[in-house]
């Protein structure tokens, strides 16, 4: 199976050739064997799963989960594929709110799967967790992360437009939008633009369609001295930094980069 990845041209092909065969005999990752005898009925199994990965499918949507933050989170149609690089807005809340006893409010606009939400509710066991996502659908998946992982009774999520039906006040807003111009939309790789869902990939003209909404709402939900934590696309720290400006919020410095060196999470506080 790797081989035939590799000739297509997948990346990290071994690691995919291993998921999916394991996938297939219905065994963990780790827990194939090593000269097993498979069956007729697994090894064709395997080729149909192989080539939905050649075609461009995610591992993760042929498998239907992902790991976030070292948590297992189930996918729907409806939510992104959770990557490494968000887990840079969790870094970032932790670092400016460094005292895990606290008993937060956090307020997650536009959830997805509840990848954010999720990982930092972990690492602050006091805190209530708010998951906002204008789809039904992506509600309805990290509602059912959030309860999987134990930490339904300690969140709520809903449907709504960004903040726009909320009052707070929070400690803590984050929010992952979608902002891809939508120009760009189409010259995204195969993976991203014919399996995520295209309201959370698609941010408008310039790509910061939702940023401006968030920033009109956040000096309303946050609480005085409170922080908003965003994720930015490629070069959209300028542009996120004078919205959040705007709005009357300071920034406590430059946003915080990915293991790419990307500057990926930035910071706000209501005066």
């Amino acid at each position: 199976m790797a081989d035939r990845l590799r000739a297509a041209g997948v990346p990290g092909a071994d690691l995919d050739a291993r998921l999916l065969f394991a996938f297939a005999l219905g065994l963990p990752a780790n827990g194939l064997p090593g000269d097993a005898i498979v069956a007729e009925s697994e090894a064709a199994s395997a080729e149909a799963l192989l080539a939905r990965r050649m075609a461009g499918e995610p591992v993760a949507r042929i498998l239907g989960e992902k790991e976030f933050w070292s948590l297992p989170f189930s996918l729907a149609p409806e939510t992104l594929v959770p990557r490494p690089d968000t887990e840079t807005v969790v870094e970032e809340a932790l670092h400016l709110l460094p005292d895990r006893a606290a008993p937060l409010r956090i307020l997650d606009l536009g959830t997805g799967s509840g990848a954010i939400l999720a990982a930092l509710l972990v690492e602050y066991p006091h805190a209530f967790g708010v998951g906002v996502d204008r789809s039904e659908g992506a509600a309805r998946a990290a509602r059912d992360n959030l309860a999987r992982l134990g930490l339904g009774t300690r969140s709520l999520v809903a449907t709504g437009d960004w903040g726009s039906a909320l009052s707070g006040p929070f400690d803590l807003v984050v929010s992952n939008p979608p902002y891809i111009p939508s120009s760009h939309i189409a010259a995204l790789d195969v993976d991203v633009r014919a399996h995520d869902p295209l309201a959370a990939l698609d941010g408008g003209a310039d790509g910061l369609d939702a940023y401006a909404a968030i920033a009109r709402a956040l000096p309303s939900l946050l609480a005085p001295g409170a922080v908003a934590v965003l994720e930015l696309g490629i070069g959209q720290e300028a542009a996120v930094a004078d919205l959040l400006r705007m709005a009357g919020l300071q920034l406590p410095g430059p946003a915080r980069r990915d293991l790419g060196g990307i500057a990926r999470a930035l910071s706000a506080r209501r005066p």
